[in-house]
């Protein structure tokens, strides 16, 4: 993401970790923990979302940490349809101990770390492009930010509108972007900015 970036390894239970860590330039507020779309189809830590999630976060005084899923990059293991992913998300947060967490994600990263938040006290919740129709993501706690594109036909708007309706949870729609918010992502970053309380 930038050249201050630092990899840095943390022992899950099918391995070690990989993760990016980039500081804001005080001293940080808590962490950031950001998880990337699914394995199987392409996603890592440099995914341009989560680096752009990494960016505004860093911005608004977090520390964040982008870790690859097994069998990605240099992390050990195979990929475990989301259980396993799951598992070595907690080990992080429990290796990191933050006083003030941020959970944020992007497609099946995004329904991981809702899944997460069910189990990790969180300060807040990002979630873009929440990858629904792979993983469902469970309730969520009031507050949490929900960004989705308004042509994304990997998860169809419609989707996420039935999943947050129960819940009265409102979601941000981004006019014209994909699933991958191509020419979009300067609008996830200003949006995530000027929703953070």
């Amino acid at each position: 993401m930038r050249a201050s970036t630092r990899r840095q390894f943390i022992a899950g239970s099918a391995g070690r970790i990989e993760c990016a860590v980039d500081q804001p330039e005080a001293s940080a507020r808590g962490v950031a923990l950001i998880a990337h779309p699914h394995p199987l189809f392409g996603g890592t830590l440099d995914n341009k979302v989560v680096q752009t999630l990494a960016r505004a976060l860093v911005d608004l005084g977090y520390e964040t940490w982008r870790p690859n899923f097994r069998g990605v990059g240099e992390t050990e293991g195979v990929h475990d349809e989301g259980r396993g992913e799951l598992e070595d998300l907690e080990a992080i947060v429990q290796h990191l101990a933050p006083a003030k967490l941020v959970l944020a994600g992007f497609s099946f990263g995004a329904s991981l770390v809702a899944k997460l938040a069910e189990k990790t006290e969180a300060e807040w919740l990002v979630l873009v492009g929440v990858g629904i129709t792979r993983i469902m993501a469970p309730p969520v706690p009031e507050g949490t930010l929900v960004i989705h594109g308004e042509k994304d036909d990997t998860v169809p708007l419609s989707a996420v509108l039935d999943w947050a309706r129960p819940q009265e949870l409102p979601v941000v729609v981004v006019p014209g972007a994909d699933h991958f918010f191509h020419r979009k992502l300067h609008v996830i970053k200003r949006i995530v900015q000027a929703s953070w309380k």
